[in-house]
């Protein structure tokens, strides 16, 4: 045995060490028996353990971490119960593409299928939801698994994601085994553009009139170069979820309130890092109604392929492929300036209507603000470095296209909602100095709502914002709407969110007049962290509410969009398609503004 690899930790330790030679910080977690040695290890080496209170906001919070600093971030969780609280987190983190390694342990061979202390076949649930899963076993495989998770969560070859490595319990208090080769930090391999493809791009580019461009998550990392490429092609611009944040304002094209009507009227569609889900119609003919072309950049088939074929495919990383392009000259001959300049126009008309209507709401004179009175009071204090995370299903409908957010979370592509309080968590012990925001419905703020006492341990200066109508409101919106008023399980009782956060340590304001907002907010700031309950109404039907989106359609997450592709699908065979329609829901196709549509 070499004694020297046995007193560094043995193979706990030289988990430790590979973590840091990563640049690992912090990991999220909480204790259990079986994975002690590895936090030990870590602390050891100076990395920070974030104890929390919940396996599920570990995960989140890894999840809030990678998403904001674009590099890979860590969770451990215990065997058992502790992996399979994390099982959503990790769903979460896979619908999304976000780039964590989630550690756990299991029982000792020696007692595997014996009935063990929290033993259960881990691997088989995880790998659906991972992108890269493996059990180790032996001492030898220890670097390697790891590295092939790192690698595998960066997206070197495939969508990146979360990448899963399962440690024998016993195993952690063995020697190492002298490894092959050593294992330097590990970056994601660049992917450089194909010349051809290029050339094939900057055809499409040339004959089209109306260029719309749709970005994930790439463009955030690489905003300057986005905004150079918009530019020289004239193209508008839309973000989504994955981009929202500082792109959106920074770019003078972008026109998130004519996203509809930009959609239906574009003529090529160029998607970076984008996948056609749901949040972009899966690049429906029926909504991208004048799209003579899709060119699509990204690493990956998900990125290029999946639901619409890209007529011109590009598969690079997206600076590798903009900076090209721009190489290129790639730009429209005959730009349509006058299409351009009227959606342009219509955008700015369209957000000074919204900013008037925030501006002229009301309370309910039953009790409760509107949510845009909470919106707006929050935009006053949203600094430009500010991180806001909304957290919710009634709110997150009003925050969409109202709220202000320089740097941007919420629920994600998997719509999970109790994200709030990890990710604003995350969030604060990433970004000590930055104005961390988190608006969250109440019932959101029930699944992790033991966090704020982490938040408070932890020295997390976070303002938690709760819009509490003591209800699923989205839910019971479409009971009043569509079962005749038959409310079934979708009002809760109230709970006092404000004295709840006392109790763990947090300061706790509530507040009911809308006229002392602006000042209790101010209050919360000073004293952060600190949780602000604000009553709010029930009654304003929700923008989701209004677009069918609690309905969920049979085409289409937009009753709008599900009436259009029933529509063309009709035309393509004709007759009828004899599909069921609500006499509830409204809005046509052109009349999905953000504030109807899950951006």
């Amino acid at each position: 045995m070499d004694e020297q690899l046995k007193a560094a930790g043995g193979v706990a330790g030289e988990i430790a060490e590979y973590l840091v030679a990563q640049g690992i910080q912090r990991v999220y977690s909480l204790p259990g028996s079986h994975m002690k040695p590895i936090w030990h290890e870590l602390d050891a080496r100076g990395v920070t353990v974030v104890s929390t209170r919940h396996e599920v906001a570990a995960v989140h919070m890894a999840q809030a971490e990678a998403e904001l600093r674009g590099q890979v971030a860590v969770a451990i969780v215990t065997a058992g119960p502790g992996l399979t609280n994390a099982v959503t987190g990790l769903a979460s983190a896979y619908v999304a593409r976000s780039p964590i390694l989630v550690i756990s342990t299991s029982p000792p061979a020696e007692q595997a299928g014996m009935g063990a202390l929290e033993e259960v076949d881990q691997m088989a649930l995880v790998r659906p939801v991972c992108r890269f899963a493996r059990s180790v076993r032996s001492a030898r495989h220890v670097l390697d698994a790891l590295d092939q998770a790192v690698s595998a969560a960066l997206g070197d070859d495939a969508t990146s994601g979360p990448a899963f490595v399962e440690f024998d319990s016993r195993l952690l208090r063995s020697p190492r085994v002298r490894p092959y080769a050593t294992y330097p930090r590990r970056a994601r391999a660049p992917k450089h553009a194909d010349p051809a493809a290029v050339a094939d791009a900057a055809a499409v580019l040339s004959a089209s009139t109306r260029p719309l461009v749709v970005a994930g998550r790439e463009a955030l990392g690489i905003p300057d170069l986005v905004s150079a490429f918009v530019e020289a092609t004239g193209a508008l611009y839309l973000d989504t979820r994955e981009s929202k944040g500082a792109l959106t304002d920074a770019i003078p094209s972008s026109v998130p309130a004519m996203r509809a009507r930009a959609m239906a009227e574009a003529d090529l569609v160029i998607t970076i890092d984008r996948a056609l889900d749901f949040e972009v119609a899966y690049g429906s003919p029926a909504v991208f109604r004048g799209a003579r072309r899709f060119l699509r950049i990204g690493r990956n088939s998900q990125q290029v392929l999946a639901n619409r074929r890209g007529d011109v495919e590009v598969r690079a990383d997206a600076s590798s492929a903009l900076h090209a392009l721009l190489r290129a000259n790639a730009a429209p001959v005959h730009l349509d300036r006058t299409w351009r300049d009227e959606l342009l126009r219509g955008n700015a008309d369209k957000r000074a209507s919204l900013a008037r209507r925030m501006r002229e709401s009301v309370a309910d004179p039953a009790g409760g603000l509107h949510p845009y009175q909470v919106i707006d009071a929050v935009n006053a204090h949203v600094t430009d470095d500010a991180i806001v995370i909304v957290d919710g299903g009634d709110i997150l409908s009003w925050a969409r296209s109202s709220l202000r957010a320089p740097t941007y979370l919420d629920v994600g592509p998997f719509g999970c909602l109790g994200v709030g309080v990890p990710s604003a968590i995350a969030a604060a012990v990433n970004y000590p100095d930055r104005r961390v925001i988190a608006l969250v419905g109440d019932g959101s703020l029930g699944f992790n709502v033991m966090e704020l006492e982490t938040a408070a341990r932890v020295g997390a200066r976070i303002v938690v914002v709760v819009a509490n109508n003591s209800a699923w409101n989205i839910e019971r919106a479409h009971q009043v709407l569509n079962y005749r008023g038959r409310i079934i399980g979708t009002e809760t009782g109230y709970c006092a969110y404000d004295r709840l956060a006392e109790s763990l340590g947090v300061r706790g304001f509530h507040v009911e007049n809308a006229s002392v907002l602006p000042g209790v907010l101010a209050e919360a700031f000073a004293s952060a962290p600190a949780v602000v309950d604000v009553r709010v109404s029930r009654d304003p039907a929700s923008p989701d509410t209004r677009s069918g989106l609690a309905e969920i359609p049979e085409y289409h997450a937009l009753a709008a969009w599900d009436d259009a592709e029933r529509a063309w699908l009709c035309d393509a065979v004709g007759g009828t398609d004899g599909g069921t329609h609500s006499d509830t829901r409204s809005g046509s196709a052109d009349d999905v503004t953000p504030d109807r549509y899950p951006s």
